[in-house]
């Protein structure tokens, strides 16, 4: 079936798309029809030249790298050379300090958790949004950082043993946080708040708290139902309810403490999102509309009840001069646009597809325009800003077309200078090893870095492809690029001067269930001085807000500023395997777990139009997946493959096997379309096979190119 355009000038535009900016976003963004798409058109015009350019000359230096690497075995200082005359490597700018305006406390100054969601998903982003504000009690109860052992299972009913379990941990964090000058929450009878003070009750006696971090309450003063604190710029609410199911049971009455989590979010319309044509991505634009206008719903089924979720309100309290005071109730979002490299037929220019950068650019943006002047009820930015975190972007020249494309963005919308923000994404080792050049370029828009481990992997790998073969993908971060990579990203921001003025981020958590190990590890990512750090899910989040109690991020990032980053050189170490006598049992091993999280992830892609979810891995735990994952995975094989460590015989025959496990753990979705059952016509098993073993010649080992190819010929697209 031919796709139906409306045309304007040179633009050809799919009537879906056409239809939601004339009937849903231009009357609310209050700009008219013909002079939105002569500008559209014409910054269309203006920067598709320049796009191109950009993207030949990332093929150029590839090329030359290559060609380096095949006539020339590694070694570090003549690599550097190499990489500085071909322009890579670029000269170094003069020291700077950003001066970025009109940027919200949640981005500049308060350290927290971070979620990162697809937007095409309604229920996803009202949760994500939602997940400012998270309760202890039900985050310990349902995952595993309370064990299950002496009777403390979890069950379908309430367990009381669970719940003492729970609750004396939560306590623990109170004193640990909030400690009395005597005693413990744990043994407190009552609170009241007396000359501005909190006041415990316990035994006979009162005490208060050590360092006083009451900020209001809710209630009245001898009769409270909930107690306001604050830490390291980070709220808990102690609330109290003696009738509550566990109030009851609480000696204060407590029935939970809530604590404030996903400070922010990342509505994600590239790596989590499946969204391949306009019908696709007017999903994902009318979720951000509706998330820009504070009226985004969804209506679901759960325990047999018809739920409809909406946008929180904000928190009121009263402060202890007795004013009124309001706590944002949702998380400050950002959304993350497409890189430059994609293209997209929901609009065609003289005949071409459009890049997807400059269209997410052109149309969100617009649909940001409510919120950007105040005009909805539910504000996402306080300060008239809208925060776009920009991926896979490759050295500064990159960066200073983004921030050309975002000027030309407000211009053509009469949104006001400089509005829209940039978050660079570090994840490309272009960017990596110009990151200081790269912040440079966008000094008054940057309110955002943060490390992509998978993502960079997967380019370091596909840049030095030819260089030999690499470490077990297991083993890659313990190498010395990797040390170096995450240090640096801090380093070089904070001499930047994003310390108080942008976030400085870390990677994702991959393992939602198994939260105990990352309430063990990750707090490690504040101790870095990381200000944000992704999280899998809202109690994920809640249990990460737990370490930004423990550590004072700003703190942390005064001192670091002392610290020297690790070298360039250490940064440009690369990741070979110094013996690649490994066995044939290593070898399948290492095969069956990368294939199996392809196959896993890519059948989910092309045939349900999944871009991130919780794929089972070779041992059933589920991981969390999107196409960084599946890049590092598929340029790790491509990679062996090229150097003759494994054949291409043996990856057929284990993705073949591979793709049985996958049927099998799919078996119980209604949905789900077996692969093993037609190997030959397989679209999805076949775009997994491609991406190993095109892996090699894909523009900087993206997936993007052959799973749009792939679920475009499911939907039946024909092209225009």
């Amino acid at each position: 079936m031919a796709t139906v355009r409306i045309n304007k000038g040179s633009l050809a535009i799919d009537k879906i798309l056409f239809d939601f900016i004339e009937n849903e976003a231009l009357p609310l963004a209050k700009i008219d029809s013909d002079t939105y798409w002569k500008n559209f058109e014409q910054v269309v015009l203006d920067l598709t030249p320049k796009n191109k350019a950009l993207l030949a000359r990332r093929d150029e230096l590839q090329a030359k790298i290559d060609d380096w690497h095949k006539n020339n075995a590694y070694e570090l200082q003549s690599y550097k050379a190499f990489l500085t005359d071909i322009g890579y490597l670029e000269p170094v700018v003069d020291d700077f300090t950003i001066t970025t305006q009109n940027v919200d406390d949640e981005i500049a100054t308060i350290a927290g958790a971070q979620l990162v969601v697809p937007v095409r998903n309604a229920r996803y982003c009202l949760n994500a949004a939602n997940a400012r504000w998270g309760s202890l009690y039900d985050a310990l109860y349902g995952f595993d950082v309370i064990g299950e052992a002496d009777g403390a299972e979890k069950g379908k009913g309430y367990n009381p043993v669970r719940g003492a379990k729970v609750i004396e941990f939560a306590k623990n964090f109170l004193d640990e946080t909030f400690p009395l000058e005597t005693g413990s929450h744990a043994d407190v009878t009552s609170y009241a708040i007396k000359d501005g003070k909190l006041v415990a009750k316990v035994g006979d006696g009162e005490t208060t708290l050590k360092d006083n971090k009451l900020v209001g309450l809710n209630g009245s003063a001898d009769n409270l139902t909930e107690i306001i604190l604050k830490n390291n710029g980070l709220h808990v609410i102690i609330q109290i309810d003696r009738e509550h199911l566990i109030g009851k049971s609480d000696k204060a009455g407590v029935k939970d403490i809530v604590l404030e989590a996903a400070v922010t979010t990342i509505q994600d319309l590239e790596d989590s999102v499946a969204a391949v044509d306009a019908e696709e991505k007017v999903e994902g634009y009318r979720n951000w509309l509706g998330l820009m206008k504070g009226d985004l719903s969804e209506t679901l089924e759960k325990n047999g009840k018809t739920i409809t979720r909406t946008l929180n309100a904000d928190r009121t309290f009263t402060d202890l001069d007795g004013n009124t005071q309001a706590l944002h109730g949702r998380s400050v979002m950002l959304l993350r646009n497409v890189g430059h490299l994609m293209t997209n037929p929901a609009i065609l220019v003289n005949g071409e597809e459009i890049f997807e950068g400059i269209m997410d650019a052109l149309i969100t943006p617009m649909l940001t325009a409510v919120d950007i002047r105040g005009e909805n009820s539910l504000r996402n930015s306080r300060t008239g800003s809208m925060y776009i975190v920009k991926p896979k972007m490759h050295g500064s020249e990159e960066v200073a077309f983004a921030v050309e494309l975002f000027e030309r963005a407000e211009q053509a919308l009469g949104l006001p200078d400089k509005c829209l923000k940039v978050g660079i994404m570090d994840e490309e080792r272009r960017t990596s090893a110009n990151l200081k050049n790269c912040i440079a370029k966008a000094k008054d828009r940057t309110i955002f870095i943060n490390t992509g481990f998978m993502d960079r992997t997967g380019d370091e790998i596909h840049t030095a492809m030819h260089s030999g073969a690499f470490v077990k993908k297991g083993d890659i971060k313990a190498q010395t690029w990797f040390n170096a990579y995450e240090a640096r990203n801090v380093a070089l921001g904070l001499q930047a001067g994003l310390r108080g003025k942008a976030q400085i981020g870390k990677g994702m958590w991959p393992k939602p269930d198994e939260l105990a190990d990352m309430y063990r590890t990750k707090i490690e990512h504040p101790q870095a001085g990381a200000s944000c750090a992704w999280v899998p899910s809202p109690s994920g989040a809640t249990i990460h807000a737990m370490h930004y109690h423990k550590c004072n991020v700003m703190n942390r990032q005064e001192e670091l500023l002392n610290i020297a980053p690790p070298t360039l050189d250490e940064l440009l170490t690369l990741p070979l395997a110094s013996d690649t006598n490994w066995s044939e049992e290593e070898k399948v091993r290492e095969l069956e777990n990368n294939c199996q999280g392809i196959l896993g992830y890519v059948v989910r892609w092309v045939d349900l139009g999944v871009g991130c979810s919780k794929v089972p891995d070779i041992n059933n735990v589920g991981l969390m997946e999107d196409r960084a994952t599946l890049r590092i995975s598929s340029q790790h094989v491509a990679n062996w493959l090229a150097h003759g460590i494994v054949t291409e015989e043996q990856v057929w025959e284990v993705l073949k096997r591979m793709a049985k496990v996958v049927d099998e753990q799919n078996a119980s979705d209604p949905d789900y379309r077996p692969m093993a059952a037609d190997f030959d016509n397989n679209i999805a098993f076949h775009a997994a096979a491609d991406l190993i073993f095109k892996g090699a010649t894909q523009p900087s080992g993206y997936t993007e190119p052959l799973l749009h190819k792939a679920r475009l010929k499911l939907k039946g697209y024909q092209g225009d």
